[in-house]
């Protein structure tokens, strides 16, 4: 496949009117083989300690994890976060809100847990209002794994299958990123500025969407992924390099 060849943003001045909405896992963090394995370093909480006061507070993350998982990977940092791809809300006051029900899940825990048990390298994560089944340990199963939920989902119109990077995502439809994006845009301190999401994945193409039609910036963490954002960087390394950047030319003492 010949994809676009679409420009980077490192030649960008930055400019102070931005609002950050950065996706977690392949866009700041290196992808593990499991959820669980993912390094965050010192570097990365510091680095966004520098970005929040040099945007105002205009710093979120936007995740398929929870936000209770992401309190835990970037503490003692706690910025405004959206989990489970929307599902869960924290606004710049700390404010927590929800959608969905974790029982909307609950004929599909049984079928995949057993499925996953079956068969060496399959993992079910359960988040609770969403399920996520990761095969990147055996990539050789993801026909098998992906007929299987179709199969036990398939006809349930309240329910999304979103397919990223070796994993299936099961999530209600009450949310998506693209929502999370135009929530956080709505209230302080984002509102009136220019949205910049950064994402790695799929299920990142809803935020892209959304930020275009909001004349942000849209930028695609891949090489190689056919995407409707506007702009690439080409993984994580380039990624803390460029925010590494914004904080230099926006705040240059480095104060936090």
């Amino acid at each position: 496949m010949n994809l676009p060849a679409l420009p980077s943003v490192v030649g960008l001045v930055p400019d102070p009117r931005w609002a950050l909405l950065l996706d977690v896992d392949g866009t700041l963090l290196h992808i593990a083989e499991t959820p669980d394995g993912v390094v965050r370093s010192a570097t990365l909480c510091h680095l966004l300690s520098r970005l929040v006061p040099a945007l105002d507070g205009a710093v979120a993350l936007i995740s398929g994890r929870t936000i209770e998982d992401l309190d835990r990977l970037f503490a003692p940092l706690k910025p405004p976060a959206a989990g489970l791809h929307g599902l869960e809300h924290r606004n710049a006051q700390g404010q927590v809100s929800t959608l969905g029900e974790a029982k909307a899940l609950d004929h599909l825990r049984a079928p995949l847990a057993e499925f996953a048990a079956g068969h060496k390298g399959l993992l079910l994560e359960d988040k609770g209002r969403a399920l996520a089944f990761h095969y990147r340990l055996a990539p050789q199963r993801e026909a098998e794994v992906k007929h299987k939920i179709e199969t036990l989902t398939g006809g349930t119109q309240d329910l999304r299958t979103i397919h990223g990077k070796m994993v299936v995502e099961i999530k209600p439809r009450h949310a998506d990123k693209g929502s999370a994006v135009r929530a956080f845009m709505a209230e302080a301190p984002f509102r009136g500025r220019i949205p910049v999401f950064l994402g790695d994945d799929v299920t990142d193409e809803d935020a892209f969407e959304a930020v275009n039609d909001l004349n942000g910036l849209s930028i695609c963490v891949d090489p190689a992924q056919e995407t409707a954002a506007r702009y690439r960087l080409n993984g994580v390394d380039q990624v803390l390099q460029w925010l590494a950047r914004i904080a230099d030319s926006l705040n240059p003492g480095g104060e936090e």
